[in-house]
């Protein structure tokens, strides 16, 4: 069952808390002030009561609210606080009680007055939101502090494990503040390499200020990775100590009964279990976290790569503003440019033109490779490796070396007639359109239907197909039900949905039989109505 805001202009506490109905027919509606048109001021409200709590104030009249409030969110009178009090008592985030402190008259018991306190499913549900707020700006940081101080933990653990017989006390605060401290370094190395991620892919980030501390940036990276080093390794050497003999088993086993000792009396029985396999899974992740096992990395190994390799992309995202700062252009520009001169081009021969001047592709003249060449390479070859200077040397004319210009003496080569080898390709280009052709005029289906019923294809046409089915499902993604693609060479568009009845679909071709689930299809063939010469 949802939620729904009650009005708060029309229903007063004690109604409100009705229509609300109980906490397990809407879980949820603590958080329903969210989506309702005055949500600033529902969400100021419930900070002041927050506020309020931890200063020991438990309950809070409409004026005392109003009071609170910053002077941006306040309204101009406590008749606004007063709905939207009502409708947080209607959602479950405050509980009214009456008024009776200030009861001076038998009349005063028939006003609306009353006070109001924190329920605590509203006081969860701003717990959740504070914590999603601070998530949402968090930017963490590598402690190197932290590094040195699970050091320290670990080495009074150590003392402990020595004695005899370990205060119990001593091992649960030790262990207390040595599981805090490594949390808080785990969990604010990963939003720094978050954050880290987000800045090198300029994501939300201000150039200027990127430029202005990546300086520090990179000296912050690399004094952690020299600290990661260095007190990694004697981190994990503290933890095999300790692993040495079961020392540290004895120790959680002592903080567990600790623990368990202010157990409920319903709990009594299994609190020592469950709190030693609490004390068991974070030595087992402050462990793996520094030390490596089993083909695993440990998580600090995994950290200072992807620090070490932040630093490289850093500096490239440097250069990389440094470059378009200076005005240079890339290669993906040049060739982008380049390729809008050969669109703007009016003929051919500009083209040609334009080609020989972008890339200096000419023959080198000088040089004749015929068929006396091939007979001399192929009966003394020479290796790649061959250094110039002691290869066979290259004549020339010195016509060439004087002139810059060479003619072959002699009767010049008879022109070849290639007008047959041209005429066969002719009619091959001729006999694929015609196959091309068929093959769209037989996929192209007069409106949707299923894949089932294409029914045997020939292998131009299943080749085809193939295309626009590998076109189309390259745009899937999950979730998707229905999609549509045009091939590459913009001839066909197919549309493709997604049926959830569970039938087969099958495509008989002369090399065998396609199989998969059955879709809905429509292939539409793009070059109706336009002359064959310009489709070929």
């Amino acid at each position: 069952m949802t939620s729904r805001p009650v009005e708060p202009d029309r229903v007063g506490p004690a109604e409100a808390a009705h229509s609300a109905g109980s906490s397990t027919e809407t879980p949820y509606a603590p958080f329903a002030h969210l989506t309702a048109p005055n949500a600033t001021l529902y969400r100021q409200v419930m900070r002041v009561f927050l506020t309020a709590k931890e200063r020991f104030a438990v309950h809070l009249r409409p004026e005392d609210v109003h009071a609170a409030l910053p002077p941006e969110h306040r309204p101009a009178g406590p008749d606004a606080v007063v709905k939207a009090l009502d409708s947080l008592v209607g959602w479950g985030n405050l509980r009214a009680d009456p008024d009776t402190s200030r009861v001076t008259a038998v009349e005063d018991f028939y006003r609306r007055r009353f006070i109001y306190q924190l329920t605590q499913g509203g006081e969860a549900a701003e717990q959740a939101l504070s914590a999603y707020d601070e998530a949402l700006g968090r930017r963490g940081a590598l402690q190197a502090v932290a590094l040195h101080d699970i050091v320290t933990h670990l080495r009074a653990l150590l003392v402990l494990a020595a004695e005899e017989e370990p205060d119990a006390a001593k091992a649960h605060l030790a262990l207390s503040a040595l599981t805090g401290r490594f949390e808080a370094l785990a969990a604010n190395a990963r939003a720094f390499m978050g954050s880290l991620q987000r800045t090198i892919d300029l994501h939300g980030v201000e150039v200027e200020v990127f430029l202005a501390y990546k300086d520090r940036l990179i000296q912050y990276l690399e004094r952690f990775i020299q600290d990661l080093i260095t007190l990694g390794g004697r981190i994990a050497l503290l933890i095999a100590e300790l692993e040495d003999r079961d020392r540290v088993g004895l120790l959680l086993r002592l903080a567990a009964a600790r623990e368990a000792a202010d157990a409920a009396p319903d709990e009594a029985d299994t609190a020592e279990a469950q709190a030693y396999e609490r004390w068991a899974g974070r030595w087992a992740g402050l462990a793996a976290w520094f030390v490596s096992a089993d083909g695993r990395e440990s998580q600090a190994r995994l950290l200072r790569s992807r620090a070490l390799g932040a630093i490289p992309q850093l500096l490239a995202v440097v250069r990389q503003l440094n470059e378009r700062r200076a005005g240079r252009s890339d290669r993906s520009a040049d060739f982008r440019a380049l390729a809008r001169w050969f669109a703007e081009a009016p003929d051919d021969d500009a083209r040609h033109r334009l080609w020989r001047a972008a890339f200096g592709l000419y023959s080198a003249r000088h040089f004749t490779v015929d068929a006396d060449t091939l007979a001399d390479r192929a009966a003394r070859p020479v290796p790649p490796a061959t250094p110039w200077a002691e290869a066979e040397p290259l004549r020339i004319s010195p016509q060439l070396r004087r002139t810059g210009s060479y003619e072959r003496r002699g009767k010049p080569r008879r022109v070849q007639d290639r007008s047959e080898q041209r005429r066969q390709l002719a009619e091959l280009a001729a006999k694929q359109a015609e196959e091309i052709a068929a093959a769209r005029a037989r996929l192209a289906t007069d409106g949707t239907t299923r894949l089932s019923a294409l029914g045997e294809l020939d292998p131009v046409a299943f080749a085809l197909f193939l295309r626009l089915l590998g076109d189309a499902l390259a745009t899937w993604r999950p979730g998707t039900t229905t999609t549509a693609a045009t091939s590459n060479d913009g001839t066909m568009e197919i549309r493709l949905t997604a049926l959830d009845d569970g039938t087969k679909a099958e495509i008989r071709t002369p090399g065998g039989v396609f199989r998969g689930p059955d879709h809905t299809v429509e292939i539409t063939d793009l070059t109706q109505g336009i002359p064959a010469w310009e489709v070929r």
